[in-house]
């Protein structure tokens, strides 16, 4: 028997770093996402094969049930397979019956995106393997990668969200956002995929002086969701970006690349890397290439 599970990508508009200490933030699912493919197998064993948007295989491997069973071994090096083992084996420890009753299984991944774009390669895999497996995507997200769980969030919903923990649960509230100005609106792929640990150890560094800040922000995500105008709305990225830049003791990245863009350009979660949202009353996508940024997404093809 074939089962075929999907899940969305995700792109955090308002609310990076502060949604890990239970602010709102605002995501967006994209039209871009992750499917798993699961059919019986044999031999106590899973044939695993990951393929890429081009169709490029990125991974392929034999994970032993023994070897989910027993999770990784901790002087085994970083490795593709030692991450997936671990996801495994925490969703074993959540529900043991998709090992104990199989013989084995073909499993494929197909991206609907590029790798490299950090849509969430890695939250689609576990809220796919939690569909497949029945059990709680964020318990296994917490499990595994850790993380505030709104990228989880956009892979089970279809509409824009407004998501933040409370009590350490996550909390998404569905709603209605859809700018008349998103014609104004695109996204573009800063050539780089960012790791964000150096961020998030500045803001944590200064965590107990954002109470202010992290109200103002919230406050903003509010802002930006109603605006009705596109001036309202850009001014009022603006004014994230800015709060941001002075928690995490970094430039913008319209400051560091982009100083001469007659627009707004506002960093998308990990800062300096991955996406960023940019508006800009005429289509911007000529400024960006000339500077070898080649992948410009209008919003009507980045956004579900």
């Amino acid at each position: 028997m074939k089962q075929t599970f999907y899940s969305n990508g995700k792109l955090l508009i308002t609310g990076e770093y502060i949604v890990l200490d239970d602010a709102k933030a605002f995501a967006l699912p994209t039209k871009f996402g992750q499917n798993l493919i699961v059919e019986n197998g044999i031999g106590k064993k899973i044939t695993w094969k990951s393929f890429d948007k081009d169709e490029s295989v990125w991974f392929e491997d034999v994970l032993l049930f023994e070897e989910i069973i027993n999770g990784s071994k901790k002087e085994e090096a970083d490795s593709i397979k030692k991450t997936l083992v671990g996801i495994l084996h925490e969703a074993y420890l959540l529900n043991p019956k998709f090992i104990d009753n199989s013989d084995g299984y073909k499993i494929i991944t197909e991206l609907t995106f590029p790798k490299f774009w950090g849509l969430g390669t890695s939250s689609t895999l576990i809220n796919n393997v939690a569909q497949w497996i029945k059990i709680d995507a964020f318990d296994l997200l917490n499990n595994s990668f850790g993380g505030s769980g709104y990228d989880i969030a956009c892979a089970q919903n279809d509409t824009p969200i407004v998501y933040h923990l409370e009590n350490g649960k996550p909390a998404v509230e569905q709603i209605e956002f859809d700018p008349s100005f998103k014609e104004n609106l695109y996204f573009v792929y800063l050539n780089k995929k960012q790791s964000s640990k150096a961020a998030i150890a500045s803001y944590y560094a200064k965590q107990n002086n954002l109470s202010k800040s992290i109200s103002a922000l919230e406050k903003i995500t509010q802002n930006v969701i109603q605006a009705t105008d596109l001036r309202t709305f850009a001014s009022e990225l603006e004014k994230h970006e800015i709060i941001m830049s002075d928690i995490l003791e970094m430039q913008t990245v319209k400051e560091r690349f982009f100083p001469d863009f007659n627009g707004v350009v506002k960093s998308l979660g990990a800062w300096g890397g991955d996406f960023v949202l940019v508006v800009s009353k005429d289509n911007p996508t000529s400024y960006f290439e000339k500077r070898e940024f080649k992948t410009i997404l209008p919003y009507s093809e980045m956004i579900l």
